[in-house]
């Protein structure tokens, strides 16, 4: 038992395209989308560091670079559909822990299953590198989102995705990465905005960071 299912698998995540079932001008993939949190992540986590916080490095670009892997195995879920009730998260929760451990014991060799079991599992913790992921993956779908915006997209989904990431973002306020964001790089993405929509996307923005 080698690595070539797992390197195999790699492709399949190109395979799989974001926000299933909407209309887009430009797909993202769960690959790209995974290389782009694990950039934010790095960006987010020199900030951090800028500020006098301890980063463990190798924690954070584990997280960041695995943390959609399993997708894999499930797709990528619409979001509406994935947080309907709690008990349908549990759910899919509990199948994505399943033939994620399934995978490890099965296609990767015994003395690397450790390191796949953390790499694998929910990276989204109470750690300083699991909040920065947390962030990075939904300033990646904000970016996601208002490109769609900014191309004229009539689907109103893309408006309550940048609604409800920001919202997400603002859970983490206290910290210096988040604070930098809000004041130097959410500006200029909303000056980026030149459709018909930058009054409205402005407000949003307005009424959710003074909340």
């Amino acid at each position: 038992m080698g690595m070539h299912e797992y390197l195999k698998s790699l492709s399949d995540l190109e395979m799989i395209n974001r926000a299933p079932g909407y209309f887009k001008f430009e797909q993202h993939n769960v690959a790209a989308h995974s290389f782009k949190v694990t950039q934010a992540a790095q960006m987010l986590g020199d900030i951090e560091e800028a500020a006098g916080n301890e980063i463990d490095w190798r924690s954070l670009y584990e997280k960041a670079l695995n943390h959609d892997y399993t997708e894999r195995f499930i797709g990528d879920i619409k979001t509406p559909v994935k947080y309907a009730t709690p008990e349908l998260r549990s759910m899919l929760a509990k199948v994505d822990r399943s033939l994620t451990e399934n995978f490890i014991q099965t296609e990767i060799p015994a003395e690397y299953q450790a390191a796949y079991e953390r790499r694998l599992g929910e990276g989204k913790d109470n750690s300083l590198e699991g909040k920065i992921l947390s962030v990075a993956d939904k300033v990646d779908l904000m970016y996601e989102s208002f490109g769609e915006i900014q191309k004229g997209n009539p689907e109103p989904v893309y408006m309550d995705i940048y609604k409800s990431s920001l919202e997400a973002i603002m859970n983490f306020k206290q910290m210096a990465s988040v604070q930098y964001f809000l004041k130097k790089i959410l500006p200029e993405l909303l000056k980026d905005n030149a459709t018909s929509n930058s009054q409205q996307l402005a407000i949003i923005t307005t009424q959710i960071i003074q909340k």
